[in-house]
């Protein structure tokens, strides 16, 4: 195995063992016993556990920040709230081992400092200029645009934490319902929202 292939297959192993058991309960050891390896092979590859951790946080997250980016980029405002969960699903069903090690307790320990709230930040920061629109269209403050971003993006990174655990419905049906909620949500908005009990 070429030096970049074994690297590949660290960080795949890496992943696996990181998804199902957290960073706190794995060990330099196991990561080497489960790539077939001695221990020096994850040192001189990664420097450790914290190294290895950090290039698959931080690729996982740049994956899912381009795929959400390339997702909110074109087509109308339903468009890209369609193509935005049907993305965050599609990264879901394809790297489940990679979304679990976002949602765990992540120490800090990747080089930038990058956290799942902060990936969700970002994502929600491109939602804001979407809904921003809208709420112009609308006639609302459009200072109002992250509050709504982060409640949307909120609610598709929860429901698709449930979806990952239970696998059903099927990944057309669940980003439907989301868009459901989000897009009649949206349609239904209130300018000065009241709560009924005060």
């Amino acid at each position: 195995m070429t030096a970049s292939e074994r690297r590949e297959q660290l960080l795949d192993v890496g992943r696996a063992v990181f998804a199902e058991k957290g960073f706190d309960a794995v060990s330099v050891e196991e990561l080497a016993q489960r790539a077939g390896v001695t221990k020096p092979v994850v040192y001189e590859h990664f420097g450790g556990k914290e190294g290895i951790y950090a290039v698959i946080v931080d690729r996982e997250m740049r994956t899912l920040l381009e795929r959400m980016t390339t997702a909110l980029a074109a087509g109308g405002s339903r468009a890209r709230v369609e193509a935005a969960a049907d993305e965050f699903l599609a990264y879901i069903e394809e790297t489940p081992d990679g979304f679990r090690v976002l949602l765990r307790d992540t120490p800090l320990v990747t080089g930038a400092g990058t956290t799942w709230g902060s990936v969700i930040g970002n994502i929600a920061d491109q939602v804001d200029r979407l809904l921003a629109s809208e709420l112009d269209a609308r006639g609302f403050d459009r200072k109002l645009a992250p509050l709504y971003s982060r409640a949307v993006i909120g609610l598709i990174a929860n429901v698709g934490q449930w979806w990952l655990e239970t696998g059903e419905p099927s990944r057309p049906e669940v980003a439907a319902h989301i868009v459901n909620i989000v897009w009649n949500g949206l349609e239904g908005l209130e300018e000065t929202p009241q709560l009924a009990t005060r």
